[in-house]
């Protein structure tokens, strides 16, 4: 693969719809072209805490998701080669003993709250969209996937998004939006937008295609 790739980054807030548009360009553009990044596999594994310990860790802090991984993977995903990325168990709050290789591709998605917070990963994207959906429709989203997926009771979902989860949009998630460069409102409902982004990415491919083929010549 003599082009570098095209890295895009997605953000927004818990339950905004980053997923559904990731997932909605990724069949736009087409799923061989694209490599898929989520930020939460990153999550930094807590098996050295007791149990009851891992539930009291900010899992909305920049702190708890190991980013210099990433970047380290997005550098060598742009170098051509495949990385092993984590497999995360939410339920147990610890990384598994298996891994997901990703392959190099012309076009990788990476997706989070938080991608846009850290300097030395936001300077990595060539495209930044921000996904921007009302608070009260994430919060819904937010415990129906935390109840229904990930084994939690409602109470436990309510009491971590009035302690970590909305104070850390406030002071790290929302003020991100600034670094986007497109802001998508609604999510996974605008298919206009998405359309857009989408046809953008996939003219930066036959760009970068079109200049490979006159760099052979």
């Amino acid at each position: 693969m003599k082009q570098r790739p095209i890295i895009i980054g997605v953000a927004g807030g818990t339950g905004s719809g980053k997923t559904t548009v990731a997932m909605k360009i990724l069949e736009r553009v087409g799923a061989e072209h694209v490599a898929y990044i989520p930020h939460d596999a990153y999550y930094r594994d807590l098996s050295h805490l007791p149990p009851e310990e891992r539930t009291k860790v900010n899992f909305d802090h920049p702190d708890s998701l190991e980013t210099e991984l990433l970047i380290e993977h997005l550098k060598q995903l742009r170098a051509g080669q495949p990385v092993d990325i984590p497999v995360y168990d939410f339920t147990t709050h610890t990384r598994t003993n298996q891994t997901q290789r990703v392959g190099p591709a012309p076009v990788i998605l990476v997706e989070g709250i938080l991608v846009f917070v850290e300097p030395a990963l936001r300077e990595l994207f060539d495209v930044k969209l921000y996904v921007d959906t009302d608070a009260d429709v994430r919060l819904i989203r937010r415990i129906q996937r935390d109840v229904r997926e990930r084994g939690r009771s409602l109470e436990s979902v309510i009491q971590q998004y009035l302690t970590t989860v909305r104070p850390m949009h406030l002071e790290f998630v929302e003020p991100s939006k600034r670094y986007a460069d497109v802001i998508i409102p609604e999510g996974g409902h605008n298919e206009v937008a998405i359309e857009m982004v989408a046809a953008r990415i996939r003219g930066l491919l036959e760009q970068r295609a079109q200049e490979g083929n006159c760099d052979e010549h």
